[in-house]
């Protein structure tokens, strides 16, 4: 830190860190001078080197300097942040400075500072915010992960978006100029950079690039929930869409028809993969990315969220030499994730693994990963046929789309094969009586089945705005109905909105999930395809538990609410009340 600071009005004098720590006691001045070398040799500041020396903790570091300078320590994880008031210092800066703009107050601006004796950073910021400034010590930690949050960059897309919008003219449209790669400085180029860096870093899962009449919408995917920023240059959307079919190697003169593609790139030193889906709809063509974040690894199956005794049964199913698991439910529920979790751990060299999916999203090492292409013919029944010839151990099949691709999965899990797979259903108790309305034959589906997981995702309550909330009556006793014993005095939590959260209230997600294993019983009606009393024994099985029962315990546990709870059971059941 610099070493000399203006703390007051009232005393106007200089002080030194390293004296403050001295006078306050936290540290002697044996550690200062071993602490003044050590800055020296690293160039780190000084209140970061007696930190990271051990001689004091961060904390009691804070304090001191917030007693001592008579200003406030300000935790930055509870604070709720004017919007306005941020964006009135340029992200530059305040990365620059280490400060944020916290409030108005004292006929001028109270600005959170991790270093709030850089006395030439208060005069710079007193200049470009044409008014007084008022330091606060905060945790350099807690600032650095709050500029990710307040800084987005919408503003920023807008402005670049104004930009292209000036410069596309009817007339002047160079499409070889635009593929070509010298034109890294051009709008679109750097509206594209701009929208993957702020879809990055709200972890949104989708960008979609609609365009409207006389508008463009941008809308974001964060935590299952789409947000929308809605632009004025209409013409931009064409540029963009060219620009992402370059990229995704898609025809460009080809507007009528769906196209899909991908490409790879580099955002904050991550890299992502980009699955590119166009169509063409009414005022042009409409563009949905989904962004795989490559450098986070698969998910284990302990983060998924699945309860702990639940855990240990499917990790059985998945040790188990031969048979088929399905996991299932709709677009969007985590079911490849789970699965890629569950290849994670069965990934060895004493087993070989075969994948055929639409598309290959993940590559994994020492797995043989099949992309199906219905182009060339090259189908899923037809791909799983040329596997078994592959002498796998373990077969993963991306969904079971139809009768063949069904037929010829049950058949490999009889023949010594573990197959995994999923399926678009509801619930796990409609999933194998889906495989015989698909053509299998039930006694195949019965001895071919070990088990069927079932899985939804709902949204983690904020833990920073957490607050008790109180369900209404008629959800009251929908949800006491579902539990079976009544839930007076029982607290639920909500989040009230803040910045960490982007105000939603929700920060995160988690899987809500059921686990159906095959017992005699189950395995009797398959035989007899009897769907009442296939369903009848799973719902008598011992370890068998709903998936609106495993979301009421997370909202009893407060970790979800009951709004996501209520979700859950609205695909079960139209009994729902809301």
């Amino acid at each position: 830190m610099m070493d000399e600071v203006r703390p007051s009005d009232l005393a106007q004098r200089k002080i030194r860190l390293g004296d403050l720590l001295v006078q306050a006691g936290l540290i002697n001045d044996a550690q200062l001078q071993q602490a003044l070398q050590e800055q020296k040799r690293t160039g780190s500041k000084l209140g970061r080197t007696v930190v990271d020396m051990g001689f004091v903790a961060e904390v009691k570091l804070l304090t001191a300097l917030s007693e001592q300078l008579k200003i406030p320590f300000i935790e930055l994880k509870h604070f709720k942040f004017d919007q306005q008031l941020v964006q009135t210092l340029p992200e530059a800066m305040a990365r620059r400075f280490r400060a944020i703009p916290l409030s108005r107050e004292g006929g001028g601006i109270l600005v959170g500072m991790s270093d709030p004796l850089d006395l030439f950073a208060q005069d710079e910021m007193e200049r470009i915010l044409k008014t007084r400034v008022h330091p606060a010590v905060v945790r350099e930690a807690e600032l650095l992960a709050t500029l990710d949050l307040v800084y987005r960059r919408t503003s920023e897309i807008a402005s670049i978006a104004g930009e292209l919008e000036g410069e596309l003219q009817d007339s002047d449209f160079d499409l070889s100029k635009l593929g070509a790669d010298n034109v890294s400085d051009a709008p679109v180029v750097r509206l594209l950079q701009t929208l993957f860096e702020d879809a990055v870093q709200m972890k949104a899962s989708d960008i979609h690039i609609e365009p409207d009449e006389g508008v463009v919408r941008i809308r974001q995917r964060i935590d299952g929930v789409l947000n929308e920023q809605v632009m004025k240059e209409q013409r931009i959307a064409s540029a963009l869409v060219m620009r992402l079919k370059i990229m995704s190697g898609l025809d460009i003169s080809e507007k009528r028809l769906p196209q899909d593609g991908r490409f790879n790139i580099r955002v904050k030193n991550r890299a992502i993969d980009v699955r590119v889906s166009t169509m063409p709809v009414q005022f042009g063509e409409s563009v949905v990315m989904r962004l795989l974040d490559q450098s986070a690894g698969i998910a284990s199956l302990d983060a998924g969220g699945m309860p702990p005794d639940m855990l240990a049964r499917f990790r059985r199913l998945l040790q188990r030499p031969y048979g088929m698991v399905l996991v299932t439910g709709p677009t969007g529920s985590g079911k490849t994730t789970t699965l890629y979790a569950g290849l994670a751990e069965l990934n060895s060299p004493e087993k070989k693994i075969i994948t055929v999916e639409d598309p290959v999203e993940y590559r994994l090492p020492r797995i043989n990963q099949v992309q199906v292409n219905t182009k060339i013919e090259l189908t899923f029944a037809r791909v799983l046929r040329a596997a078994l010839r592959q002498d796998p151990d373990i077969v993963l099949i991306g969904e079971m789309r139809d009768q063949e691709t069904a037929e010829i999965g049950l058949r490999a899990a009889l023949t010594g094969h573990l197959v995994l797979s999923t399926l678009h259903t509801n619930d796990a108790l409609t999933s194998a009586m889906r495989l015989i309305d698909m053509g299998a034959e039930p006694f195949l589906v019965a001895t071919s089945l070990n088990a069927v997981l079932a899985q939804r995702l709902v949204r983690r309550v904020c833990e920073n705005c957490m607050e008790d909330h109180q369900p209404e009556p008629q959800q009251m006793a929908w949800l006491e109905n579902l539990h079976g014993a009544p839930l007076a005095g029982r607290a639920f939590k909500l989040g009230g909105g803040c910045h960490q959260c982007h105000n939603t209230g929700y920060a995160g997600r988690l899987g809500v999930f059921e686990l159906l294993e095959m017992d005699e019983a189950m395995v009797a009606a398959l035989r007899r395809n009897d769907p009442h009393g296939f369903a009848e024994a799973a719902k008598a099985s011992a370890n068998y538990r709903p998936l609106a029962a495993c979301a009421l315990d997370y909202a009893l546990a407060g970790v979800t609410s009951v709004e996501e709870v209520l979700k859950v059971c609205a695909t079960l059941t139209d009994e729902v009340v809301v």
